[in-house]
């Protein structure tokens, strides 16, 4: 049933990626579900604790993930153990990316403004994750014909070409689009082409002198700041819980 499936349902060699992304997706909800019953005070689910440490779900995380990492490195791509351990893999990257702003901040930020980092990268993740399945490749190369993948001097200048545009963006401050142009080169154009974004690398080193072009990017910034940012929270507030205020329960669950 399995090897029917990888046949004909999902391209061959991309049912462990699958599995991975599924099982990713879903930890991540069912992370996220329980750890707003336990901070309502809801249900049978309590923080774990050992000897009065509070041990975050990123532990366990890291564990699996780098179970699964190895194993999937050591199995074949079409065999069960590939399989396994991508699930194994997935559970993982899902715990770990769940206090991936715990991670970063180096502190218990989970329920507060700097843990919608989280959210926007689990999201960020599993929407690279979808591309590749979907069949893009890293910067452009997936829009070649095979004569231009065999050509080296062709492909090197295309990759280098792409490259160059989304270290562009990346450099003025469009850090999204930077990385969606990684696999879709078209995204990373428009920020390429379109003005840096205020205290980015470019707009402190290039519009020094260049007034207009600073005042332009600063009411650009505001006004997409403005229309997006809304927008941007209610999805975060959907997805992390973090419209629900629980009195006297700020600290982060596991």
């Amino acid at each position: 049933m399995g090897h029917w499936f990888s046949r004909n349902i999902v391209e061959p060699g991309k049912l462990p990626m699958l599995l991975a992304l599924t099982s990713f997706v879903l930890t991540f909800l069912v992370t996220r579900t329980v750890t707003r019953l336990i901070r309502a005070g809801k249900g049978p689910f309590r923080n774990v604790s050992s000897g009065g440490l509070h041990i975050h779900h990123v532990v366990p995380g890291v564990v699996l993930t780098i179970l699964g990492g190895f194993g999937a490195v050591a199995s074949d791509r079409h065999g069960v153990g590939a399989a396994v351990f991508a699930v194994v893999f997935g559970i993982g990257a899902g715990l770990v990316l769940d206090e991936f702003a715990l991670i970063l901040h180096l502190d218990d930020v989970y329920w507060s403004d700097e843990g919608r980092k989280s959210v926007e990268v689990v999201v960020l993740t599993a929407a690279l994750v979808l591309l590749t399945l979907g069949g893009f490749s890293p910067l452009g190369v997936n829009d070649m014909t095979s004569e231009e993948r065999q050509d080296r001097t062709v492909f090197l200048l295309t990759v280098a070409l792409n490259f160059l545009i989304v270290l562009v963006t990346l450099v003025k401050g469009k850090l999204r689009m930077a990385v969606f142009g990684i696999l879709v080169p078209f995204v990373a154009i428009v920020g390429a082409v379109r003005l840096a974004r205020p205290g980015s690398w470019w707009s402190r080193h290039l519009y020094g002198r260049r007034h207009r072009a600073r005042a332009r990017s600063r009411i650009r910034a505001y006004r997409h700041d403005k229309r997006w940012t809304k927008v941007r929270r209610r999805v975060q507030d959907l997805i992390g819980g973090f419209q629900e205020r629980v009195p006297g329960r700020g600290s982060t669950p596991s």
